[in-house]
């Protein structure tokens, strides 16, 4: 394995793992937002009320692209090993 080839596995795991998590991580950060943005207007500070939404929310999206995050993996992994 060459080091160009290295440095192209390289980017193509920084760019997964950004199509991966960035979704998740972007709706988790717009929720936690509102949520606190309601409790500002409220003045109720609890940890929880941010959690569980956050949770609920994350369990969703897993719930609808998990399969297609999963197939993005194996499509990787099988890469990876041909590779060899």
């Amino acid at each position: 394995m060459t080091n160009a080839e290295v440095g192209e596995l390289m980017y193509d795991v920084f760019v997964i793992i950004v199509e991966l998590a960035g979704p998740l991580l972007v709706i988790s950060m717009l929720v936690g937002v509102i949520i606190s943005i309601i409790q500002a207007a409220t003045q109720i500070h609890e940890q929880t009320i941010t959690f569980v939404p956050k949770l609920l929310v994350i369990g969703i999206i897993l719930v609808f692209t998990g399969e297609t995050m999963l197939r993005t993996l194996q499509d990787f992994t099988v890469r990876i090993f041909s590779m060899m």
